[in-house]
């Protein structure tokens, strides 16, 4: 069996102990279709990093490697407090390797399994920070693509106000990039199908407004326990995504106001053209719309006075389940042993 080979196929423990390039593979942390996520030692400055190494398929195309090359320095240098830093791309023996900050904590798609629906307010704090990250992204020219629980890390915050730290991961394995390859073809989808825009489904331009659809897809299962379309199989899940309107989140979940189901509306619009020119702008609408609950006029009287929001019983942070992952692409899934609640 060949080193290449080996990354995917064999046992997770065949590269622990071993160099890749200036990296000492400590343990696995993750695994998907077209990459797995080693915890490393940076043997040069003596920390330790997240390594990436990606299916050795994909350096074997002579068009992938270069544009891989240039998003990678792209997404290097995008300073942004909620972007997982790259601090590395390259290539050695035949495979492709992203160094990234190694982040400890545990993803937003296991906080959701654990703990089921977050309350508004936290939930709205998370997606500020996850749409600041994006907004900046496209601010750069990238377009993510693939917005979803899996890729939002969340760590410890600084203190009670912000409980959490939320970074978004998964910049350094491009979108544009695959779909130069031929990887958008059956079974190699790019994007997770909970949270794919319609214009990704039908091959058409993408741009930020397309990430605005993910994360509010993402936010809608943060707020309801469930992503906006749920279907048997998974082309009438992208059907949905195309021509049906998601049920409204306050009809789902009947704690939320009313108010946020235009927010949702708007948000997952089929057309980008009707949705939210920017993350923030979405988010910002979501605040106000969670916040400003009314209450009933009393005797069908007209000028209700407003009523202030009840704050939510504060959870317990950080939770005991913590465990480092990173995103690793559509078909990731935790190694077994991972700490659950």
């Amino acid at each position: 069996m060949s080193s290449e080979t080996s990354l995917f196929a064999g046992r997770p423990s065949e590269l622990i102990g071993r160099q890749v390039a200036s990296y000492l593979i400590e343990s696995e942390v993750g695994r998907g279709g077209m990459a797995v996520v080693y915890r490393a030692r940076d043997l040069r400055l003596d920390r330790t990093v997240a390594l990436k190494l990606l299916a050795p398929e994909l350096a074997r195309n002579d068009t992938f490697r270069k544009r891989f090359t240039h998003e990678s320095q792209v997404a290097a240098a995008i300073d942004h407090p909620h972007i997982v830093p790259v601090f590395e791309a390259g290539e050695t023996d035949g495979v492709l390797y992203i160094a990234m900050r190694y982040v400890s904590g545990s993803d937003l798609r296991h906080l959701l399994d654990v703990r089921g629906p977050l309350p508004p307010p936290d939930a709205v704090r998370i997606a500020a920070q996850v749409a600041s990250a994006l907004d900046a992204a496209h601010d750069h020219g990238l377009v993510h693509r693939d917005v979803k629980p899996g890729n939002i890390l969340v760590s410890e915050g600084t203190d009670s106000e912000h409980p959490e730290y939320v970074y978004l991961t998964d910049f350094g394995l491009t979108k544009k990039s695959l779909s130069l390859t031929g990887f958008t073809s059956v079974g190699q989808f790019v994007g997770t199908l909970d949270y794919v825009a319609p214009e990704q489904i039908s091959g058409r331009p993408v741009d930020g407004r397309c990430d605005v659809y993910g994360l509010a897809c993402v936010v809608y299962e943060t707020l309801t326990g469930r992503p906006p379309f749920q279907r048997e199989d998974d082309m009438a899940l992208l059907w949905a995504h195309q021509y049906d309107e998601p049920p409204a989140p306050s009809v789902v979940s009947p704690g939320l106001p009313p108010a946020v189901d235009s927010v949702f509306a708007r948000a997952l619009a089929k057309s980008p053209d009707a949705r939210h020119d920017t993350c923030l702008d979405f988010v910002a609408a979501l605040r106000a719309a969670t916040t400003a609950t009314t209450a009933a006029p009393p005797d069908g009287r007209a000028d209700p006075e407003p009523v202030p929001p009840q704050p939510p019983e504060p959870a317990p942070w950080p939770p005991r389940w913590a465990a480092p992952v990173f995103g690793v692409g559509p078909q990731e899934r935790p190694p077994a042993g991972w700490p659950s609640a």
